[in-house]
């Protein structure tokens, strides 16, 4: 329970409605209670004398108490309602807030599929466990507690009964939620994987379709969400099972009161309403203690989400601003990389980047080539802090980026990603995303350089025209070049291109790439390219192989010290003049 309890802190600004909802169960409870006394009256002095009046104003009083009883249980239900609705929902808000500040690494480690479950069911769990506490929760302890002193104080002989009978079931409940608890945590990780396998299948139904691999993704989803109906029906037989032995135990006391009460009603030491109020305030406390089982269950699943959410919040941000990080800098645009290494945690420990040294110059473009694995997006990576080195340092106007704060420097440094990722609104809301002041000119010249300008305009709507999700009304290249336009509007220090013209064609890129170098605006480009064309004009073309620089310096430099190179450009254009350059 020390999950839900750390989730209890929610409740406190809306204490005032977490208070009156027990307070207003109280006040049904007590009315609930006092019903059995008012009917053992009217059986063992109204009915037993022939009292008509007396059993017509117990009985109106009856209706009052029934009545006063309803207006506490209707209150209790909105205020536990409220209570709980809005704990959910502060709840989920934070959940939210600490997504966005996770890195790259925590998102890694964590999935998104995973995220979604904690952010959904899990918060569903908790609210509605909070809902049930406030109001069954209170309901039947207090129940089972009056019930026990009314059933005393009606009959003291027959009381031994309660005790016996209540404390089985009470063992039997504590035995079955120390079995549940684990059950129920295996539950949501299953729900996890079914909200993993769904999420990929969704994003990529296209890629699913055009392989005709739908049997495959059919059978795929189907083992997870087999296991998670499983391990569900494991933990809800158990949970099922209680109800049958509860009821059990409920119709044993009910024939032991009628058997030995019976008896004494023979010999003259007890009445028939006093049998007749003591089996209902048994009935009251057994039936309470089944409702206690039922919402323990469900406190109990929801503790194993509690446990989910709470270790969610608890996670720190693996890349943190320092105490003293500078907030207020001007950035020229110098990037230097000493002697720099990398390596995921979860790969290992195996380094990806190792002992890389290099400068670049303000203004200066690099463009930086290599084979698929060998590190060219991680270490851009590592100039905004999107990972933090393990080794060396990362310069930028001999600043150590770590020494910036991270919102500082991501506004300074821009990065275009290979897969762009577009929201569902405008075209001139996506491109101004991070500039939402921008002006429309502002956007249009982005748009521009950007190759994008002339499609956007050929719309019926043009910048206002209405992307779907993802941008699903749009092809691969068109997306990237709003997301290069996205990034442009920014005017940052440092623009990164990781490999984000790789849908576009030749024409295109070669049209981007002249902008980029003709735009007015002092920008150090570091670009991440698959095409040996991109880096003809490029000031500086570093190589990576396995991690490391194979080869720096200019086109014709490389051309004649790499071999390495000279093997890439041979690949792409053949022995051509640029060979001999």
């Amino acid at each position: 329970m020390k999950s839900m309890i750390k989730l209890a802190r929610y409740l406190k600004p809306y204490w005032l409605a977490a208070v009156l909802a027990p307070l207003l169960m109280a006040l049904e409870v007590a009315m609930d209670l006092s019903q059995p006394r008012l009917l053992q009256g009217i059986i063992d002095i109204g009915i037993a004398n022939g009292d008509l009046a007396f059993v017509v104003h117990q009985g109106a009083v009856m209706i009052v108490v029934a009545l006063i009883g309803m207006v506490g249980g209707v209150g209790c239900t909105i205020y536990a309602t409220t209570a709980a609705m809005n704990l959910g929902a502060d709840v989920r808000a934070d959940l939210y807030r600490k997504v966005q500040q996770l890195s790259f690494g925590n998102l890694d480690r964590l999935e998104i599929g995973g995220l979604i479950t904690r952010l959904t069911n899990d918060v569903d769990r908790v609210h509605d466990a909070v809902a049930m506490f406030l109001r069954i929760l209170v309901r039947a302890p207090l129940l089972v507690v009056g019930s026990m002193i009314m059933a005393v104080i009606t009959c003291p002989s027959l009381s031994v009964l309660i005790f016996v009978i209540g404390g089985l079931l009470v063992f039997a409940i504590g035995f079955v939620s120390r079995k549940a608890h684990p059950m129920f945590t295996a539950v949501q990780e299953r729900l996890d994987r079914v909200n993993t396998v769904m999420r990929e299948n969704l994003m990529g139904v296209r890629v699913v379709k055009a392989f005709v691999r739908s049997d495959h993704e059919c059978r795929r989803f189907g083992t997870a969400n087999d296991n998670l109906a499983n391990d569900t029906i494991s933990a809800s037989a158990l949970v099922a099972s209680m109800m049958p032995l509860m009821m059990l135990l409920m119709n044993l006391g009910v024939v032991a009161v009628i058997w030995f009460g019976g008896l004494q009603v023979q010999r003259g030491s007890m009445q028939v309403g006093q049998i007749l109020a003591f089996v209902n305030y048994l009935v009251q406390m057994l039936h309470s203690l089944m409702m206690m089982s039922m919402i323990l269950m469900n406190i109990t699943r929801a503790e194993a989400s509690a446990e989910r959410i709470v270790e969610l919040l608890d996670t720190d941000p693996e890349i943190q601003n320092k105490p003293d990080a500078l907030t207020e800098t001007g950035l020229n645009g110098k990037v230097e990389f000493e002697n720099v290494g990398f390596a995921y945690r979860g790969n290992g420990g195996e380094p990806v980047l190792q002992n890389i040294t290099f400068t670049v110059e303000p203004g200066q473009t690099v463009a930086i080539l290599g084979s698929t694995g060998s590190g060219k997006s991680t270490l851009v990576q590592l100039i905004p802090r999107l990972y933090d080195v393990t080794e060396g340092r990362v310069l930028i106007d001999g600043m150590d980026v770590r020494d910036i704060a991270q919102e500082t420097l991501l506004q300074r440094v821009g990065v275009v990603f290979q897969q762009a990722t577009l929201f569902s609104g405008t075209i001139r809301e996506n491109i101004s995303y991070g500039r939402p002041e921008a002006s429309d000119a502002e956007v249009a010249q982005a748009a521009g350089m950007a190759s994008a300008h002339e499609f956007i305009s050929s719309l019926a709507d043009g910048y206002d025209a209405v992307l779907g999700q993802q941008g699903v009304n749009l092809s691969g290249g068109q997306k990237q070049r709003l997301a290069l336009a996205r990034e442009l509007v920014q005017h940052p220090a440092v623009l990164i291109l990781d490999d984000c013209t790789s849908a576009v064609d030749a024409s295109t890129e070669a049209s981007i790439v002249r902008a980029l170098k003709e735009w007015d605006h002092p920008c150090t480009k570091l670009i991440v390219a698959q095409r040996i064309n991109t880096v003809f004009s490029a000031d500086k073309v570093i190589v990576l192989e396995d991690g490391r620089i194979a080869a720096q310096g200019t086109h014709a430099e490389l051309l004649k010290t790499s071999e390495a190179y000279r093997g890439i450009v041979q690949s792409q254009i053949g022995d051509k003049e640029h060979i001999n350059a």
